[in-house]
């Protein structure tokens, strides 16, 4: 099992503080810290919209820029976490933060879930998966999203078990109720795309989702860590404090060592091989989802498991093409005039602009001309180009 603590952007800029989310996270019980590798011009155009924080309603992207570090910050923070001995990831958000991160050789590329369709982006992770493993997280997609994601990555390799990438089961809402996370996911999609599954868990309680999780198999699992939910991080409010971090760690390991204990006693009645029992036993799981109805109530346990069938959850719904990537004019061009590559960014709609086509059909609308003016901001649309 891989705990992944996402310290995210919590640190502020501030390296000190890095560090200390480092030592929470290691005190914590932690395998590994995540960070990301933020330049607002890779994620949001400037005319996104706002974000309201505790010291007031400020433009998203300028809190995006606030978050810009140099690529020794990063490395700083690789470097520390190594002398606390913990593993290093961060998220990439674009091909200048992904050719950063690559040159400072990180444990682990995680791809978050609004970049799950940043085709351009995945492409260049193709060549790198056997030497740095992949996690990509699929929150706010649908299937189709998911397939097109894995079969990017692995291209020829498809039909391998491929260990060197690992898919995130999540919901892209801040927070997620619980009982929306249908967390048998994890094992569904596990047997969809033969890797490895965990999840990415943005629901408040540090015990739940992450316990079922791993009844369903996950050997991944990553929330959120936070010195104070009080402080002004944009996932603070979400995030776990120590205390609650450390609760949860301690409930993934005793449910790991239920699941042990149950593998062992089958191997030894049934004289089986180790290693034979790749899946978690059904009485293990029984016995994890009796601890928890008896914590959280069986209709409460049960929305959360799911039905393991992939959509969109209900409180994602409205996220899905506004928080994913699409395409987006970045500058106004006149009717007639041919728009060029250079013209188009590959962000997140977010708060206020119209979303425009999917990052897949940039080759079919470079250099064509457009049938109206256009404005920096707007979504690309088919229908802004001569046939």
């Amino acid at each position: 099992m891989n705990i992944i603590a996402e310290i995210g952007t919590s640190h502020n800029t501030d390296l000190n503080k890095a560090y200390s989310l480092i030592d929470a996270a290691k005190d914590c019980g932690s395998d590994t810290v995540k960070f990301q590798w933020v330049y607002a011009d890779e994620i949001l155009h400037p005319n996104t919209g706002f974000v309201s924080l505790p010291t007031g309603k400020i433009s998203l992207y300028n809190r995006f820029k606030e978050l810009e570090c140099s690529k020794d910050f990063y490395e700083k923070c690789r470097n520390y976490a190594y002398r606390k001995n913990i593993k290093f990831a961060c998220s990439p958000f674009g091909k200048k933060s992904l050719q950063e991160l690559v040159e400072l050789s990180p444990d682990y590329i995680k791809i978050a879930s609004p970049e799950l369709n940043y085709v351009q982006l995945l492409e260049m992770l193709s060549p790198l998966y056997k030497k740095i493993p992949i996690i990509i997280s699929s929150g706010v997609s649908k299937l189709k999203d998911i397939e097109l994601a894995v079969e990017t990555i692995l291209k020829d390799n498809i039909a391998e078990k491929n260990e060197c990438l690992t898919l995130l089961h999540c919901s892209t809402s801040y927070p997620t109720p619980e009982e929306d996370y249908n967390v048998s996911l994890v094992q569904t999609l596990r047997n969809t795309f033969g890797i490895n599954t965990g999840i990415s868990d943005h629901s408040l309680n540090p015990v739940l989702v992450p316990v079922l999780a791993a009844s369903y198999g996950a050997t991944v699992i990553e929330k959120h860590i936070t010195l104070s939910n009080e402080t002004d991080g944009l996932d603070d409010p979400v995030a776990l404090n120590p205390e609650n971090f450390s609760l949860m760690v301690y409930e993934v390991h005793q449910t790991l060592a239920l699941i042990e204990r149950w593998k062992k006693e089958i191997l030894s009645t049934k004289n089986l091989e180790a290693g034979f029992l790749d899946e978690v036993p059904l009485n293990a799981r029984k016995e994890i989802f009796k601890q928890m109805i008896n914590q959280f109530g069986e209709e409460k346990v049960t929305k959360c498991a799911g039905d393991g069938i992939k959509k969109l959850s209900q409180s994602e719904k409205a996220n899905y093409g506004r928080t994913n990537r699409s395409l987006h004019y970045l500058r106004d061009i006149k009717k007639g005039e041919k728009v060029l590559e250079r013209d188009i960014g590959i962000l997140r709609t977010e708060k206020e602009l119209s979303v425009g086509i999917e990052p897949v059909f940039l080759e079919k609308i470079k250099n064509r001309s457009l049938t109206k003016d256009v404005f920096s901001g707007y979504g690309v649309q088919f229908e802004d180009f001569v046939n």
